[in-house]
């Protein structure tokens, strides 16, 4: 083996993330090894990048599936570039601001409405009036489902 490859070891040191999860992102095609003569696991110096590039990715709010079809578009399974991460991040903008937008209006609404399951019939009525939001499906809908859009915004 070349000084360039680490031991999972060294990748955990180095990248913050536990060795039962390099084997993880390993097992999902996030990241790739290589074994040696006694079949140990070897990591090219480039994977610590990429596991910056998962970490950062989840942190945001991207689903591990989400992180690997994106790792999976680049070209023989290379390290993202800022390029990339550019390009990826730009794909990722209206899933982070329908995120953005639930929360906000599960902030504005946590006074007064768990998300219409609903625990408060006497409160409830205040937000969903003839149980109107039944409609729209089980459970907490409010939640789940970004809000509709008001009169007042522009789309």
């Amino acid at each position: 083996m070349t000084t360039t490859m680490l031991s999972p070891g060294e990748v955990s040191s180095r990248s913050g993330v536990a060795v039962s999860a390099l084997h993880f992102y390993e097992r999902n095609g996030l990241i790739t090894s290589e074994r040696t003569a006694g079949n140990q696991r070897r990591y090219r110096r480039d994977v610590l990048r990429r596991i910056g590039f998962i970490r950062v990715s989840q942190r945001i709010g991207i689903p591990l599936a989400d992180i690997a079809a994106a790792l999976a578009t680049l070209p023989e399974g290379r390290t993202p570039t800022k390029a990339d991460w550019t390009r990826l991040s730009r794909s990722w903008r209206t899933q982070l601001d329908d995120r953005i937008a639930r929360l906000e209006s599960l902030r504005d609404d946590l006074d007064g409405c768990i998300g219409c399951g609903c625990l408060s019939l006497r409160s409830c009525t205040l937000y969903n009036p003839g149980d109107e939001l039944a409609e729209r499906g089980p459970g907490p809908v409010r939640l789940e489902q970004p809000p509709a859009p008001s009169a007042g915004t522009r789309t």
